[in-house]
């Protein structure tokens, strides 16, 4: 599909909901950038760690954020690598440590600030896939496409529990399920950016839809919002 500029793709959705996945799908299917702000607020996190600095700590998560240079290096076989002042910290992101506290470092509003004005001006940059939990509603809300993915509880767990498993930590699907259930509980209740459907936006479910068959929906949406 040949590129036009400034069409941006927003995917949003809850844990587990298959967003990562079908945002990488959709953005090799365009030629275009795909950017997982989630891996951003992780990344933090992994600073935060390696640096000492309490998650319970906003302010000095937000100088955090601001001292440390966030850069995404896509590499040849798909997804994007993560790296922190030039560190590909991409094995990192999704540790034991990180997962307990990256909700925490998310919900810093300077953290959101810093993070999210890094979102818009990658938001800018001609045809993107970005995914998280507020980029129809907060990041790009003049997104050409806005897509809230969502899923049953109980697939949204097993996602999940292949996921921890294939980085190497695997946990019994009743934990999972916890984890879940207290993700959308933060997610939804938070004062800054709560996880809600953008207005504009296409819910899809994809409990019992293919990667594939999510992808081609949001493909024709893109191809819709084209005019093609």
């Amino acid at each position: 599909m040949e590129d036009k500029p400034g069409l941006a793709i927003a995917i949003d959705g809850p844990m587990g909901s298959g967003k990562s996945t079908v945002a990488r799908e959709v953005a090799r299917r365009l030629g275009s950038m795909y950017i997982d702000t989630g891996a951003m607020y992780r990344a933090v996190t992994v600073a935060a760690i390696r640096r000492g600095v309490s998650a319970d700590d906003p302010a000095a998560l937000t100088a955090l954020a601001r001292a440390i240079t966030l850069s995404f290096d896509p590499p040849s076989n798909g997804g994007t690598r993560v790296l922190i002042d030039g560190e590909d910290v991409t094995s990192e992101l999704r540790s034991v440590r990180v997962n307990q506290i990256v909700a925490k470092v998310a919900r810093a509003p300077g953290v959101r600030e810093v993070l999210g004005a890094l979102q818009r001006s990658l938001g800018s940059r001609g045809t993107v896939v970005m995914e998280g939990r507020d980029i129809g509603s907060v990041i790009l809300p003049h997104a050409g496409v806005k897509v809230f993915l969502t899923a049953s509880m109980d697939v949204r767990a097993q996602r999940r529990q292949m996921e921890l498993a294939a980085s190497g930590t695997p946990l019994p699907l009743e934990a999972v399920r916890r984890i879940i259930e207290e993700d959308d509980r933060m997610a939804t209740t938070r004062e800054v950016a709560p996880l809600r459907i953008a207005p504009g936006a296409v819910v899809i479910d994809s409990t019992a839809l293919t990667v594939g068959q999510v992808v081609d929906q949001i493909v024709a949406l893109a191809e819709r919002a084209r005019g093609l």
